[in-house]
């Protein structure tokens, strides 16, 4: 029998990549994945870019890259991301393998076996698995629908022997829960952590996603307040944009930070993609990320609002949820005690599948919530499938 290491004994299978193969089956409508629509990826674009490159160009789309990324990339990504509000200046960029391998990263610069970290419950289920690989302990923070409970983050760290190594959130159109954290609960974040020694990871994919122009300034990143005693280490990614399978994400951390983070890269896979950086290096460049994020925005707004409208008409009155305002995600909350786990069988006779909430419990109990995605799914289907969903639940927990 291998002797594996201990590491491995805190891993668990995602259900939401269990969940993918039933999604695949013909005729299941599937709410499960947090996959862009595959429809709206720009593959003429991403063509033309691909053929308009001079024979160099090719060359080095096809080598090894520099550790950190491509200087091209790392250039036009940075003054993008200026663009956002993100200083750029006081901080170092690191091209990674899509935002998850920026998680693990940071949580191999900071976690030694038993250390406590801060995180949400829910929270989003690959930053769990990569802290868990780390052992952690996740010293679990409530999410309301404003943000982390700030009564309980203060108790939490009042009663933690051991100081939290950091503090992990999601600000925008949150994977589960699809919340905006208010600027106030993100100020009182900042005070509860300041001069604390207590890093704050700030993973933020879906910002570029979100519905209504209006709620742009509450959507202020804690990384561009750029707070004094503080250090925030901010991820981002091409997935949820241009598409997953580029396999680009990013990290903007302090320079103290960044040496670490630059040798932990070096040991996994020495750099990412050179081809997808290349290509994201000129689809920024040329001025097609603007044009393009605004189409597919509206058209998950479309998918989003019909979601929305399909949820208030079809589910019973016991079952809540936020409206999401941008990204992925409907978060449903069951009546306390229920297993949303009944409803998910149930549904799945009836051909219609989504994720269970225990799934991004930290503790991996509470399962009485449903995360139902609209991404991936246009508008017919949305409405064919919720009252699949619905029925579902009254069949299970009554009318």
């Amino acid at each position: 029998m291998p002797r594996f290491s201990n590491s491995t004994t805190n891993l668990r299978s995602s259900e939401i990549r269990d969940l993918m193969s039933l999604a695949t089956a013909p005729d299941m409508i599937s709410f499960a994945g947090g996959m862009p629509g595959n429809e709206l990826f720009p593959l003429m674009i991403m063509d033309k870019i691909y053929n308009s490159l001079t024979e160099k160009e090719k060359q080095t789309a096809m080598q090894y890259g520099p550790t950190t990324g491509l200087p091209t990339l790392l250039e036009s990504l940075s003054g993008y991301l200026e663009t956002k509000g993100l200083p750029m200046k006081n901080n170092r960029l690191i091209i990674t393998t899509g935002s998850l391998q920026a998680i693990h990263i940071l949580a191999k610069a900071f976690i030694d076996p038993g250390d406590p970290v801060l995180v949400e419950t829910p929270s989003f289920i690959g930053a769990l698995s990569a802290f868990r690989a780390c052992q952690a302990e996740l010293i679990t923070v409530p999410l309301m629908s404003d943000g982390m409970e700030i009564d309980q983050l203060q108790k939490r760290l009042e009663s933690t022997s051991i100081k939290p190594k950091f503090l992990y959130y999601a600000p925008n159109f949150h994977n589960p829960a699809g919340i905006i954290y208010s600027p106030e609960v993100k100020q009182e974040m900042v005070k509860l952590l300041k001069n604390k020694e207590i890093p704050i990871i700030e993973d933020d994919v879906y910002s570029d996603l979100y519905f209504y122009e209006e709620d742009l300034p509450k959507m202020q990143l804690i990384k561009t307040m750029d707070p004094e005693g503080i250090d925030v280490c901010f991820t981002g990614s091409f997935s949820k944009i241009l598409g997953p399978g580029l396999r680009l994400g990013w990290m903007l951390v302090p320079e103290s930070v960044y040496r670490k983070c630059e040798l932990i890269k070096q040991s996994i896979d020495a750099c990412s993609p050179s081809i997808s950086q290349v290509i994201a290096d000129k689809f920024i460049r040329e001025g097609h990320i603007y044009t393009y994020v605004a189409q597919v925005r509206e058209e998950y707004k479309k998918r989003g609002v019909a979601m929305i409208e399909t949820l208030e008409a079809c589910l019973p009155k016991y079952v809540t949820f936020e409206k999401p305002r941008g990204g992925f995600y409907a978060w449903l909350q069951l009546p306390e005690g229920c297993d949303a786990t009944d409803v998910l069988k149930k549904a799945i006779e009836n051909g219609v599948v989504f994720v269970t909430g225990k799934t991004f419990d930290p503790d991996g109990i509470r399962n009485d919530h449903m995360r139902v995605s609209f991404c991936n799914t246009d508008v017919e289907t949305i409405r064919r499938g919720v009252p699949v969903i619905a029925e579902a639940i009254r069949e299970v927990y009554g009318r």
